[in-house]
């Protein structure tokens, strides 16, 4: 990583390299520059229209006088000079640029292809490095983070890219801000807009998280069964020790069926009625059945007798 950005970076120029003096000790500069101020004069007033230009306030302008930068840095915003003919400009746009970079194919730690769109927020905020030490920042700055992005996340595996977006942000702003740092340029914000993942693999994470959504269904479906059974083992308990509260059930019950405005009717018959009702039919039930066996114990006899006879 540190290599990449050492390339595309290189040594940062010093203050001294990047500012120079106006005035130049070559006799040959100075009579260009002596040359260009009585052109100017001589032209005057039509000279005006080509020595003072207006700098919006958006804008900074650098002046390299004979190749030279001019002492005092970027001007603007307003007014500023410029000889003709010694004199070439620079305009530089301070306003925040939005880098929306094409999405590319990036290939993650465990061997799986994705498509990642990035969208990256940017400024000037040195001109005078941003011409010096750089040729063209906007392209340098795009290759910049498409390697640095491509690194990043080929240490990782999917689940870890799609679990730590934030970290990988984070980390990508600090590498982009160490880098961009000597061209002037200051990273204000780095997202990531979409992942793009290939039909295979998103039907197998499909299957995946159904299956375990599946799990976690029926683990709350069997908890809520066990808990469900113990309040019913204790409202049972409950109701051996008060058969009252069985007939307060079956009201409720009652309130509830009422409640829905329907036709059917319920009407509540305590156990202990039945059971008394059970009771006397059973013992009606055994006495016939008493008789029957004597009636037919008796039968036997006799026909028993008339066979010895």
């Amino acid at each position: 990583m540190n290599s990449v950005r050492d390339t595309l970076v290189g040594p940062p120029p010093t203050q001294a390299q990047i500012l120079e003096h106006e005035h130049s000790t070559d006799p040959m500069e100075k009579s260009c520059v002596i040359l260009s101020y009585l052109i100017a004069i001589a032209f005057l007033p039509i000279s005006l229209l080509f020595t003072y230009r207006v700098a919006r306030q958006y804008e900074r302008v650098l002046i390299l006088r004979l190749g030279k930068l001019r002492r005092g840095g970027a001007r603007g915003p307003g007014l500023y000079f410029v000889l003709p003919c010694v004199d070439q400009t620079h305009t530089m746009d301070i306003r925040t640029i939005v880098f929306d970079i094409f999405p590319y194919q990036v290939l993650t730690k465990d061997s799986c292809t994705i498509k990642i769109d990035v969208t990256m927020f940017c400024r000037i905020v040195n001109p005078i490095k941003t011409v010096v030490s750089v040729t063209n920042f906007y392209v340098a700055t795009l290759n910049l983070v498409a390697t640095s992005l491509r690194n990043i996340i080929g240490q990782k595996n999917l689940a870890e890219f799609l679990s730590e977006r934030d970290a990988i942000v984070k980390s990508l702003k600090r590498i982009l801000d160490e880098g961009t740092a000597p061209w002037g340029v200051k990273v204000i914000s780095v997202e990531i807009m979409g992942v793009c993942l290939p039909k295979d693999l998103q039907r197998s994470m499909a299957s995946e998280a159904e299956a375990s959504r599946e799990a976690r269904a029926k683990l709350v479906a069997a908890e809520g069964e066990l808990l469900a059974s113990k309040a019913l083992s204790e409202a049972s308990n409950i109701m051996v020790e008060n058969p009252v509260t069985i007939h307060l059930r079956y009201l409720q019950t009652l309130l509830a069926v009422a409640s829905n405005k329907n036709s059917t009717i319920i009407f509540p018959l305590p156990t202990d009625l039945l059971k008394r009702f059970l009771g006397t039919t059973s013992k009606k039930s055994a006495k016939p059945e008493s008789s029957r066996s004597v009636r037919s114990s008796e039968s036997k006899g006799s026909i028993s007798r008339t066979e010895i006879v």
